[in-house]
């Protein structure tokens, strides 16, 4: 990607009106807890500077295999969830199995909340 890295995790204004996320997921975070932070800090871009193009980094510390290979949580959460739920919220990422640039324009219209797995349901209506 044409612009560096940031230093340290968080949201970043570049020189270009551009804005780069970096977020460094820990060795004792779940998929969901990363998931969930990851979507967050677009959340949260996407609030403070509107509808600016995104860049999203990505490092990932352990989650290793005994090979060294990434855990295959780790492998879906760059090469799935990132490309398919983050992906079209940002305008490139960076992670450390791939570099990309999103081929379409940038969407902004992010949901509020990110949800996973059943969708709580409404308990049905009392019986008279």
């Amino acid at each position: 990607m044409a612009q560096q890295k940031p230093d340290a995790p968080g949201i970043w204004m570049n020189f270009d009106n551009t804005v780069s996320l970096y977020h460094t997921v820990a060795p004792t975070d779940t998929f969901e807890q990363a998931a969930q932070a990851m979507f967050s800090l677009v959340r949260e871009a996407q609030d403070r500077y509107p509808d600016w193009p995104r860049l999203f980094y990505l490092d990932i510390e352990g989650h290793l295999d005994r090979l060294g290979r990434f855990e295959p949580d780790f492998v879906e959460l760059q090469q799935e969830f990132l490309f398919s739920v983050v992906g079209p919220f940002v305008t490139a990422v960076d992670t450390p199995l791939v570099s990309a640039l999103n081929p379409d324009r940038q969407r902004n219209d992010l949901p509020h909340a990110l949800g996973f797995g059943d969708a709580p349901t409404e308990a049905p209506p009392a019986c008279g």
